[in-house]
């Protein structure tokens, strides 16, 4: 095997979570909030809020257009349409889970914790479901089709961690400072 197809497949399989044979997206989504909080940490010690978000952006970006262009290969390479190593999309649709959370860098780690916990748990839950349109995304052609329904599910998350962290009482229960982008 060449160096990009291995690059291409651990990509693909975000770091080799795709082949764990239990659950193996939902190793791909707990990887994903372990990889987000050094970046968490570090606009934290830098106070780039901004930074942290756009980072997010483009790394969602980047997953989805790799998930798009990469899905016909993966779909002839494992032999289905949407294969079960292929768990780019869930590192997608997580990250997507976690732009914009009201959470500011004075709250407690344990804080931090929980709302990664439950962005996950959210995400996790709306992936599984496939709650509309996110069935019917599933349907779309090639790559497209493996990354839209975790796209769908991770802004469900996203909408659900909003609500949950901006509306209801919980975030001050929690002793979390509520913030926005800097």
């Amino acid at each position: 095997m060449n160096a990009f197809a291995s690059v291409r497949l651990a990509c693909i399989t975000v770091l080799g979570t795709g082949y764990i044979p239990i659950a193996p997206a939902t190793w791909s989504s707990a990887l994903s909030i372990l990889l987000f909080m050094p970046l968490w940490f570090m606009a934290a010690a830098t106070g780039q809020r901004l930074l942290m978000e756009s980072t997010l952006f483009v790394a969602i970006a980047l997953a989805s257009a790799l998930a798009v262009q990469w899905g016909p290969w993966a779909i002839r390479h494992f032999g289905r349409r949407d294969p079960r190593p292929f768990t780019l999309d869930e590192f997608a649709g997580q990250w997507l889970s976690l732009i914009l959370l009201p959470i500011d860098y004075g709250a407690p780690l344990n804080s931090l914790v929980a709302v990664l916990v439950s962005q996950f748990l959210f995400f996790r839950f709306f992936d599984i479901s496939k709650m509309p349109p996110g069935k019917q995304l599933e349907r779309l052609p090639d790559g497209t089709g493996i990354l839209a329904d975790d796209l769908c599910a991770g802004v469900y998350a996203n909408l659900a961690g909003q609500l949950l962290w901006r509306v209801t009482p919980l975030a001050a229960w929690l002793g979390l400072e509520l913030g926005g982008v800097r």
